[in-house]
């Protein structure tokens, strides 16, 4: 079947009647779901929505943790013609009304309790009339249980629902995902199923990813990279293995042993930070080191694909990569990044320990995939070379400009935003990129986010970011500096692990407060600077550091729902110590400019 909608995504899934195209965990267990129920559930929640009047172009809200409801509501939606609005469910009610708001929803799922009373409580303030609610819940009055209609669809398929699902046309909204709002106020962004669908046919173009394979559904499905995976995913006969929680990541990826690995950089990021912990207090950690050694040596054959062959290589294999490996599963054939820059130096390291991680970039307003590394064209450092049906060119800033069939048609009900992303025809994707001889595009930071120093030098802060997060003892690393004589850097500590060097070198604390305070800890963390400085050029060199207390995290609003870093967010969250930051330097004299 050609894809063209996503509701041939839907039918080449019923079609291929597998008996375990989702799996999910129910009372300690892994219980599978077939084909056949899939199309049962979907059918029973399209009828019930059909009835109570949801037609082409209507929007239908979803606010859920991964499990296979989140999809079986968004195939039952599509196949009517309707818009889903994905919302993460860790918003907060207000920011939740707002979304429900804008976008006109006129029915909204829920996953628990604790999200049905979110909603509840905001209903009024909004247009939707109907909850339906996926957990059994004991105060569920204004809300239909979700199971029940799941229960009441056909046995068989049906024709009448089959025959209206493949009237939604390429052309046709399918969805409205509001962008995790980095900075301002959250755009929906509108995405037509010939949006997505073009994007899903070039995507995994040259990745051998068959049947029977296995992958974990675990980054946010709000989020359009976690969607587009999923999709991928069911369209090529891979069983998706839903993980609710984060807290349950470990344990599932043990579990299913997934054979495909599609992970944000922030979960790459803290697997090399427990391996490198856990290494450090390893007895023989010396043997660590000496597996990282033999694997640089032989990194160059992991990145073209091959498994060296060297005895050397093969040892460190058994007695260090592997174990690491069988930490991620033990099956992975697949390693795939997205959603934020994936730093070299971490991209290094798993290669030397034997994984090649098949890096990608794309938007929210690209459907998302503009360019990815594929096994049979990979370059590391790079994003990958552009999707064949894409056209990029670089503009004379440097910004990156694509064009092609899944760039969005428009922000939903913002017309003159509209209008300011396009130029000539062109998507202004807001990243600096560049295109190298062989056609693999490099991108170096989000145009809004370059540091210009009172001095007129441009800094890109990413790379120098990333390359700070590589070391386990940072888990966030935020470069300041815009208007301001010279760079510095906020670190949000890696607790656990700072907390056991502190221990070991017999430092009192009684808080986190205290423990950044303490002078041989100020101390550790500007060596950690000043090491990476002298790879940095002259105006890029960080002349301060300041430590803080905290963990980022989505909760308290210093990371999207995706995990990326809400840089301005930070830096107002920390304005008055930055400010006296600055001011101390100052006092203390002449700091050399970054020229």
């Amino acid at each position: 079947m050609s894809l063209e909608t996503l509701n041939d995504i839907f039918f080449t899934v019923a079609e291929r009647n597998h008996p375990r195209v989702m799996l999910h965990r129910q009372a300690n267990q892994w219980t599978a779901i077939s084909a056949q129920e899939l199309y049962r559930g979907v059918a029973g929640v399209a009828g019930q929505l059909r009835r109570w009047g949801i037609s082409r172009g209507d929007r239908v809200a979803i606010l859920c943790e991964n499990r296979p409801e989140w999809a079986i509501a968004d195939f039952a939606s599509l196949l009517l013609g309707a818009v889903t609005v994905p919302i993460y469910s860790t918003l907060t009610a207000e920011q939740t009304a707002y979304m429900l708001r804008d976008s006109g929803a006129r029915v909204v799922f829920v996953s628990t309790e604790k999200q049905l009373q979110k909603v509840s409580s905001i209903l009024a303030e909004t247009p939707a009339e109907k909850i339906v609610v996926m957990d059994a819940v004991k105060a569920a009055a204004d809300a239909t249980p979700m199971q029940q209609l799941m229960q009441e669809g056909p046995q068989a398929r049906n024709p009448e629902l089959d025959a209206s699902a493949r009237n939604v046309g390429p052309s046709d909204l399918a969805t409205i995902i509001y962008t995790s709002g980095t900075t301002g106020t959250p755009k929906g962004v509108m995405l037509t199923h010939g949006n997505i669908a073009s994007n899903l046919v070039f995507s995994l173009s040259g990745f051998p990813v068959r049947e029977g394979d296995v992958s974990l559904s675990f980054l946010p499905l709000s989020h359009v990279t976690a969607r587009h995976v999923d999709y991928a995913m069911l369209y090529h006969g891979v069983t998706l293995a839903y993980v609710a929680l984060l807290s349950h990541f470990q344990q599932a990826l043990l579990e299913v042993q997934p054979t495909i690995f599609v992970g944000v950089p922030r979960v790459y990021e803290k697997i090399h930070a427990q391996v490198d912990q856990n290494a450090k207090n390893f007895p023989a950690s010396w043997i660590y080191q000496w597996a990282l050694s033999v694997g640089r040596a032989h990194r160059a054959e992991v990145l073209a694909g091959q498994k060296p062959e060297s005895a050397a290589w093969q040892l460190a294999d058994r007695l260090v990569y592997s174990k690491v490996q069988a930490g991620m599963g033990g099956r992975g054939q697949i390693f795939i990044s997205g959603g934020a820059p994936l730093g070299r130096e971490l991209a290094e390291w798993y290669a030397d320990i034997g994984i090649r991680i098949h890096e990608g970039y794309g938007l929210t307003e690209t459907s998302p995939v503009i360019a990815v590394n594929s096994p049979g064209s990979h370059k590391i450092g790079t994003v990958g070379k552009p999707l064949a049906n894409l056209e990029v060119r670089i503009a004379e800033d440097g910004e990156l400009l694509v064009r092609g069939p899944s760039v969005f048609k428009g922000y939903w009900n913002k017309p003159e935003e509209t209008r300011d992303a396009f130029v000539d025809g062109w998507f202004k994707t807001g990243d600096i990129g560049s295109l190298d001889a062989d056609g693999f595009l490099s991108i170096t930071d989000r145009k809004k986010d370059l540091i210009k120093t009172s001095g007129g030098k441009f800094i890109a802060p990413q790379p120098i970011e990333n390359s700070l997060k590589h070391n386990a003892l940072i888990a966030e690393a935020v470069v300041l500096g815009d208007k301001r004589k010279f760079p510095a850097v906020l670190i949000a500590p890696n607790f656990l692990v700072l907390e056991d060097w502190a221990r070991a070198n017999e430092l009192a604390f009684a808080s986190r407060q205290e423990l950044i305070a303490h002078p041989k800890v100020r101390a550790l963390y500007e060596s950690i600077v000043e090491e990476l400085n002298q790879n940095l050029a002259r105006f890029e060199k960080l002349k301060r550091v300041m430590l803080v207390p905290d963990e980022f995290s989505a909760e308290n609003g210093l990371l999207t729902a995706s995990m990326k870093l809400r840089r301005r967010v930070v830096e107002e969250r920390y304005r008055r110590e930055i400010e006296e930051m600055y001011a101390l330097a100052e006092e203390a004299g002449p700091v050399e400019k970054a020229e």
